[in-house]
């Protein structure tokens, strides 16, 4: 009992369909896709209408009083941020002889720091004359600048080894004085302090003599940071190619246009909720998918299309001429999302019974498809919705409707007493399907199976229910007893429930 209880269980519902949401991602491709091409075109416009300001580029290498072997890239970071200041684009814009504010003039350049002592500068202008001269003012507006700021932490680290030195030279005065003042008769209790006072002399004279050595190391290194802060690339101009700078942004607006129209796709998809499979179409609508059908296309397509188009479109219309030739009760052709095909194979069912006899088809539909159309078969009369109760029942018929939202759900048993909806892949959402399917339900209209137009080529679920006829119904098929061969009532079999879709094709087999 415990292993047939777990076995009837229903699977968890996962929370989204991976293989669901790729389906419908790739669906949508004229979203995407469209996106994309509308990236690609603002990059190619961008890069024509607005083409880049004449610019130039010039290389400046920085010598550091810090340098270290393992240094991160500190010190030229902070070279970067001095060169964005209003002190190097004033002494710059000075040098110009420019009357340019140095605010508006920070906008015109930038440093990047290419390694620990390396420094790039890119300058826009007006022309490559002014870019170049422009280039060339910072640079040098940069190196002196860091020249003298190098100097003064010189002179700075030197005065204070000075001043320093002079503090211990008076206080080493003091101690000579002190041991001057000692006699040599002097009593052998203070020969300690006498001990104390000639180390302190040996100690001063020598941090005397380091002092000394270490401001002339700081001066010293003031030369050094002199010669290797130069410009070791003179200012160039940078050559501008239109078609280059098109391509490249009309690839990077292809990227981002390609990239926010998947994501848009995804986000739309998930939240729509537009089963596209058919597992899911025969989940939701609680009947199999008994066929598949491209869709109609507005436009001329190929031959080879049209072949395979009207190939299908035959056998389908062949299969339920059959259909509607071994029931007592019309059928009826119920679409959810496309009109037209559902138009174009009620007319080919109804050229398939008019071989037999007089056809009438009884127009459902909200617009005028079928009355349109210019290939209606000869012994094939079209009346309109509001007349169909006056058809008689001797006749054949073929009722066609719509389930789209806005549907008089009272009106569809007067098209027909079983239905055959023909449901676009992708168009109605889910909580839609389960809402025809109840209706349908309600007028106690059998559905004899699902249509899927438009199908994703590369599905591989299986859309079939085991007990199809019945899992449409919420109550038992309450239908009057039919005459079997023999002349006896035929006993109706009470529905069931739906049988479990599985999640896999694995699963399926």
């Amino acid at each position: 009992m415990t292993t047939n209880a777990t076995a009837d269980a229903p699977a968890p519902t996962p929370l989204f369909d991976l293989h669901s949401l790729v389906v419908s991602v790739r669906r949508r491709r004229r979203l995407w896709c469209s996106l994309a091409l509308l990236g690609f075109l603002i990059g190619a416009a961008l890069a024509v209408l607005m083409p880049p300001p004449p610019s130039a580029v010039t290389k400046v290498l920085v010598a550091h009083q810090e340098d270290q072997p393992n240094d991160t890239g500190t010190l030229i970071r902070t070279d970067v941020e001095i060169l964005g200041t209003t002190r190097i684009a004033g002494k710059a814009l000075q040098s110009l002889e420019s009357t340019e504010k140095p605010e508006d003039f920070l906008q015109d350049y930038r440093g990047t720091g290419l390694t620990n002592n390396l420094m790039q500068i890119d300058v826009t202008g007006k022309d490559d004359a002014d870019a170049v001269a422009r280039a060339k003012a910072l640079a040098d507006a940069f190196v002196a600048d860091h020249v003298r700021r190098m100097q003064a932490a010189a002179k700075a680290e030197a005065k204070a080894l000075r001043d320093q030195r002079d503090r211990m030279r008076d206080e080493l005065k003091e101690v000579n004085e002190s041991i001057g003042d000692r006699s040599p008769e002097t009593d052998p209790q203070d020969s300690a302090s006498i001990e104390s006072l000639f180390s302190r002399r040996a100690e001063l004279t020598s941090r005397i003599a380091d002092y000394d050595q270490r401001a002339e190391e700081a001066q010293m290194g003031t030369p050094k940071i002199i010669a290797g802060t130069q410009i070791v690339d003179a200012p160039r101009a940078v050559e501008q190619s239109l078609p280059k700078s098109a391509a490249t942004k009309a690839a990077i607006g292809l990227v981002l246009g390609l990239v926010l129209g998947l994501a848009l796709a995804a986000v739309t998809s998930l939240v729509a909720d537009r089963p596209v499979l058919r597992r899911e179409m025969a989940a939701h609508l609680g009947a199999s998918v008994i066929a598949e059908l491209p869709r109609v296309p507005r436009r001329p397509a190929g031959r080879w299309q049209l072949k395979r188009t009207r190939v299908a479109r035959e056998r389908l219309a062949a299969s339920l001429a059959r259909t509607a030739r071994g029931s007592k009760e019309p059928v009826s052709l119920l679409e959810l999302g496309c009109a037209r095909s559902t138009s174009a194979l009620a007319l080919d069912v109804a050229g398939v019974l008019a071989a037999e006899g007089p056809v009438v088809v009884i127009d459902g539909l909200p617009g005028s498809e079928l009355s349109d159309s210019r290939r209606i078969p000869g012994d094939v009369t079209i009346v309109g919705g509001e007349r169909a109760a006056t058809v008689s029942h001797q006749v054949r018929r073929i009722g066609v409707g719509s389930v789209a939202p806005g549907t008089a759900w009272t009106d569809l048993q007067y098209l027909g007493g079983q239905a055959v909806l023909v449901v676009r892949a992708g168009h109605g959402s889910a909580a839609w399907l389960h809402t025809v399917a109840r209706q349908l339900a309600d007028q106690r209209i059998p559905v004899i199976g699902v249509v899927l137009i438009d199908p994703d080529p590369r599905d591989r679920t299986d859309g079939t229910l085991w007990d199809g006829l019945h899992t449409a119904l919420r109550g038992p098929h309450e239908r009057l007893p039919r005459q079997n061969g023999t002349g006896q009532p035929r006993t109706e079999r009470p529905s069931v429930p739906a049988a479990r879709v599985p999640y896999s094709d694995q699963e399926a087999r």
